[in-house]
């Protein structure tokens, strides 16, 4: 069987010792646990700033690295388990669990419990932190914009168990954000990116990629869009791109024609992906 590069963490010369006996490297290793202490941080495929970017981890997100070179981290990530290259000047040692998570679509880390101090650290949806305790109408948080404590208006926070009864209204907060190739971000994102962010809040991890999802999310309930089949969550696919319905007919999808998060009719949005070439619709995923 052939691993998938992007979710198994080995290279000619190096490897996770979990896969000693099915891959062939130089060396295997076991990771080191590290934590991104930044807004994001950037995975790219090669260790350069200019080689592509696959992916982001947003703040508070685990990374097992495996290597340190020139000031990159090869390692793999928590969540998803999406395998490349960080700057790693963005991870920082693992602080305690984080037991929030940022439910508005950005918020700031204040040096203190004040709106009227200068952000230390802004954060994205999805991000994660460690609660300390609560002070009036913020929350202190450890470990976050290299700060001891630091102060988040409490009411944009979330603890991780609860979950979002609608990843299409988490998506929907992500209206008009520009589109990222990459990004998983309030400040730019991608088609996967968006559907794995909007289904994470709502307690339904997905893969990174629209070709991981399309194989593993929900059930296939279809191979052509039908409006009197269709439901709000349902996930419609082409090669190589995901959106969200919010309803039998109006999709919502972050993509690069309109470089940005839109919602358009789904019927639109076939005609134009196959116009340009993008194909038809591979699949529909329902995962309620």
């Amino acid at each position: 069987m052939t691993l998938d590069r992007r979710l198994h963490a080995f290279r000619p010369d190096l490897a996770d010792a979990a896969l000693k006996g099915r891959v062939e490297a130089g060396s295997f290793v076991t990771g080191t646990p590290m934590q991104v202490i930044t807004h994001v941080a950037p995975l790219h495929r090669e260790p350069r700033k200019d080689a592509g970017l696959d992916t982001e981890a947003l703040c508070g997100e685990m990374v097992t690295v495996f290597e340190i070179d020139e000031g990159w981290a090869w390692g793999q990530l928590a969540g998803d388990g999406y395998v490349g290259y960080l700057p790693a000047e963005r991870l920082g040692p693992p602080a305690p669990p984080q037991s929030h998570r940022v439910s508005a679509v950005r918020t700031f880390a204040y040096p203190g419990p004040s709106m009227k101090l200068p952000r230390a650290m802004t954060l994205s949806l999805g991000s994660r932190v460690h609660v300390v305790e609560r002070q009036g109408d913020f929350a202190v948080v450890a470990g976050v914009a290299g700060l001891a404590r630091s102060y988040i208006w409490a009411a944009h926070l979330s603890p991780l168990d609860h979950h979002a009864a609608d990843p299409v209204a988490v998506a929907e907060q992500l209206l008009h954000a520009p589109y990222l190739w990459g990004g998983k971000s309030s400040l730019g994102l991608d088609c996967s990116g968006l559907a794995q962010l909007a289904f994470d809040a709502a307690g339904i991890p997905v893969p990174r990629d629209s070709d991981m999802q399309e194989r593993s999310v929900g059930r296939l309930v279809g191979n052509a869009p039908d409006p009197a089949g269709l439901r709000r969550g349902d996930l419609v696919f082409w090669k190589g791109h995901v959106g969200l319905m919010q309803s039998a007919t109006e999709l919502l999808h972050a993509n690069g024609f309109h470089m940005m998060v839109v919602s358009e009719p789904l019927s639109v949005a076939v005609e134009r992906i196959a116009a340009k070439g993008g194909g038809p619709v591979t699949s529909i995923r329902r995962t309620g």
